[in-house]
């Protein structure tokens, strides 16, 4: 059993902003495997279905972002869910637009929704997929770039790195962490 969280913030203010990759993602995950993230449980929208055999609850949190581990905690909780098998999708300023990288453990990297799950599951254990949003161009905020909606000429990147992103979901469901890190990490576009 997997469970995976797409991070960002309800409401929709925030719906195609960059803060709501994580989200776009899961649903795009969820419209893949023919099914929607409409039931209501652990603070979130979820759903879960079998994939490969494999039980996969997808989660979507309602906390909005930095209350984020109080829902993952929740569900994690109630499906008695080993860290190793959880799986964490968030936008990363630190990456450039068109690339993922994709991580076994560690740090917040200073994004508030990771450092939320971090703090309620007291560890740094779980599988992390990082979407790059890039840095804010010069003279724009940090606050107005991750809550900003992506540009005409950042589209086709940010389409297609959703379904880099999913595909690297199902690697990792599939066959392992290791090799979707080697497939995916090194990924530009």
């Amino acid at each position: 059993m997997y469970l995976i969280a797409g991070l960002g913030n309800p409401g929709k203010q925030y719906e195609n902003t960059r803060h709501n990759i994580g989200f776009i993602v899961v649903d795009f995950i969820a419209k893949e495997l023919g099914t929607n993230i409409d039931k209501i449980k652990f603070k979130a929208l979820y759903n879960d279905i079998f994939y490969k055999n494999e039980k996969l609850i997808l989660l979507k949190p309602m906390t909005y972002m930095n209350l984020s581990g109080e829902s993952v905690k929740e569900a994690v909780s109630f499906y008695k869910l080993p860290l190793s098998n959880l799986i964490v999708i968030y936008d990363d300023m630190d990456l450039p637009l068109g690339k993922i990288r994709i991580k076994r453990s560690g740090s917040s990297g200073g994004h508030k929704g990771v450092e939320s799950i971090i703090y309620q599951l007291a560890s740094e254990d779980f599988l992390r997929i990082r979407i790059g949003i890039g840095k804010p161009k010069p003279g724009q905020d940090t606050i107005s770039h991750v809550i900003g909606t992506f540009d005409a000429e950042e589209e086709n990147k940010v389409k297609e790195i959703i379904k880099i992103a999913a595909r690297a979901t199902f690697c990792i469901i599939e066959e392992g962490i290791e090799r979707a890190m080697n497939l995916y990490n090194g990924i530009k576009l």
